[in-house]
């Protein structure tokens, strides 16, 4: 177990105190003081690392489940004996342009917090900093833990979209550029780009149910003070929802007019080729015709009449190559 648990403490009146080693008796602690609640964070534990901590606490067996294998989507399930939230933490990599999404499990009950966390993407030092110097924000109870770890993960998310946004910028920059058709597979860069919004997507959209019914009523184990605060995180989350949509919108745009710049493109490409496959057209109709090996044609006994024909090439040539430019087709 020393390998997963990141930290166990107790919180007695909003303050950190020293308490047993092993966490069963911590437990106990907390409960027989009645204003104190025990917080320990897991790093990945296997089942068998897990199991004396769902034996302990009495967790679900379902949200255990959960919490081992992860690859869940955001959501709250209320149990009879405790809370079980799970959240996405993101985060984005600017080189790689990936976003990348972990797992983070908040276990809420009578007098206990308990933090599963997957993934490399880690919220929880700040968060159990940042408590640790707000007192009054402990008082709350676990729920304080609860609003603390999904108001970090959700500011993270604004974070990330501001940083989406700004490479967004710079590959529409790009795509709209003089010498964009210089570019080296655009619609692949823009479809990649849209993949990760997309995992982005997957990490926030589901977490608005979830927030929405922690800042109501009727969820036990919620502190009744805390539901402003988890309506402020809620508005939060609605941003990134709202921003993540209109970053999933211009993609679509960009894309579409990438696409339509590529038709316009082709289509000069074409007029281009038809105007010079017609000015070839003109002198290899002319050649053909006094190539053919007939005794009788104009001007084949002439001593002019190879200059003749020469000129009424070029000038034919000349003719159609003024009225394509004219046109826009050169």
């Amino acid at each position: 177990m020393p390998r997963v648990i990141v930290d166990c403490a107790i919180y007695q009146d909003g303050r950190r105190t020293e308490g047993p080693a092993d966490f069963s008796d911590a437990l106990d602690q907390a409960r027989a003081a009645g204003d104190s609640f025990l917080w320990i964070g897991l790093h990945e534990p296997t089942a068998k690392e897990f199991e004396l901590v769902t034996s302990e606490f009495g967790l679900h067996p379902l949200a255990v489940e959960d919490a081992l294998h992860a690859h869940q989507r955001p959501k709250l399930e209320v149990y009879d004996d405790s809370l079980f939230l799970v959240l996405k933490p993101v985060q984005y990599d600017e080189k790689a342009g990936t976003v990348t999404a972990g797992e983070l499990m908040v276990f809420v009950g009578d007098s206990f917090v308990v933090t599963v966390r997957h993934g490399e993407a880690n919220p929880l030092g700040a968060v159990r900093d940042r408590l640790e110097d707000a007192p009054e924000v402990l008082r709350h109870g676990p729920t304080a833990v609860m609003y603390a770890v999904a108001d970090a993960v959700v500011d993270h998310y604004l974070d990330v979209a501001d940083e989406l946004h700004e490479d967004l910028d710079g590959l529409e920059t790009d795509v709209f550029a003089p010498d964009s058709a210089a570019g080296h597979n655009t619609a692949g860069r823009i479809y990649a780009f849209k993949r990760e919004v997309l995992e982005f997507r997957r990490a926030t959209g589901p977490l608005a149910e979830p927030m929405a019914r922690l800042a109501g009523a009727g969820v036990p184990f919620v502190h009744e003070g805390s539901r402003p605060f988890f309506r402020d995180v809620n508005d939060h989350l609605t941003r990134v929802n709202e921003h993540v949509e209109g970053l999933d919108r211009l993609l679509s745009d960009i894309l579409a007019a990438h696409l339509a710049q590529m038709g316009v493109r082709q289509n000069d490409d074409m007029r281009k080729i038809s105007a010079w496959a017609a000015m070839a057209a003109v002198p290899t109709l002319i050649a053909g015709i006094y190539g053919m090996n007939f005794d009788y044609m104009p001007e084949l006994e002439q001593p002019w009449g190879y200059p003749a024909v020469v000129l009424l090439m070029v000038g034919a040539i000349t003719l159609l190559y003024r009225m394509f430019k004219r046109r826009g087709w050169l």
